[in-house]
């Protein structure tokens, strides 16, 4: 597997970037005695791992702090706080910016409950190259990807939301500051949303451009809205295919689950 571990880190919260200490526990293969939740996907002659999401058989949930309060920050520490349940994960991804502590910096939502407000604030640093946006899914399981300004009409009453940024695709057009394959390339991972029922998460297994991740989104997933969740830190677990990255300074996590009750 192809990862950038010396690449620029995104610090974002601060919107910085620096070296990463490289970190030999980047990926960590587990054992996998179950189906793969993700596949390898060749775009543009980039590797990419894409995860779908199937609202009416997925349960989605965001995930920051442990049973004493404080921020997870890894997969390994949400996987030992699950407990029990951590049986019918299909996979985790980062997902949202983040401040030093590892708390959000922008909407952050959980079951209902708005922890942190929307973030609609310029300064520097991705999150702040707008449009920026919220992947959210309502009362009802639908999955959205919206630019944050929208955000409140479009979806007033979210079950769960993360706010991050730049969007990527924003109603089937790119993000209008990136170039079509820029020089800044990093391993990137976001979300985009197809229709209300089927979304996809994706991490790069090469360091990537944003228009590039752009395109994968529009043109070879059919998602006319897209999302940027983090840089260089991208980490995924898929306890299926035995995977799960060891980078230790995460944010917000989004689980996915099924239930034992379903079959995959």
């Amino acid at each position: 597997m192809k990862r950038l571990l010396a690449a620029a880190l995104l610090l974002a919260g601060c919107g910085a970037e620096r070296e990463p200490e490289p970190d030999p526990a980047a990926v960590e293969m587990i054992t996998a005695p179950r189906r793969a939740a993700c596949e390898a996907r060749v775009f543009e002659e980039t590797d990419f791992t894409v995860c779908p999401v199937d609202a009416r058989r997925d349960r989605l949930e965001l995930v920051v702090d442990g049973p004493d309060g404080a921020p997870l920050r890894s997969l390994a520490a949400l996987e030992q706080a699950l407990g029990p349940r951590a049986r019918d994960v299909r996979f985790a991804m980062n997902a949202g910016m983040y401040d030093e502590a590892g708390r959000p910096i922008g909407l952050y939502v959980d079951d209902g409950e708005e922890e942190r407000p929307l973030n609609l604030r310029q300064g520097p640093g991705n999150f702040h190259l707008l449009p920026n946006g919220v992947f959210a899914v309502d009362g009802d399981g639908r999955m959205s990807v919206t630019e944050s300004r929208r955000f409140r009409e479009r979806v007033p009453s979210p079950r769960l939301a993360t706010q991050s940024g730049p969007m990527l695709v924003i109603d089937g057009e790119l993000h209008p500051a990136f170039d079509e394959d820029g020089e800044s390339r990093l391993v990137r991972n976001g979300v985009g949303v197809r229709d209300g029922r089927t979304a996809y998460f994706v991490i790069s297994e090469d360091p990537v451009s944003f228009g590039r991740f752009a395109r994968l989104f529009r043109d070879a997933l059919g998602c006319r809205d897209a999302l940027f969740l983090d840089g260089s830190v991208s980490s995924l677990w898929d306890p299926g295919a035995g995977r799960r990255d060891g980078y230790s300074q995460l944010g917000p996590m989004l689980v996915v689950s099924r239930p034992a009750t379903h079959t995959s």
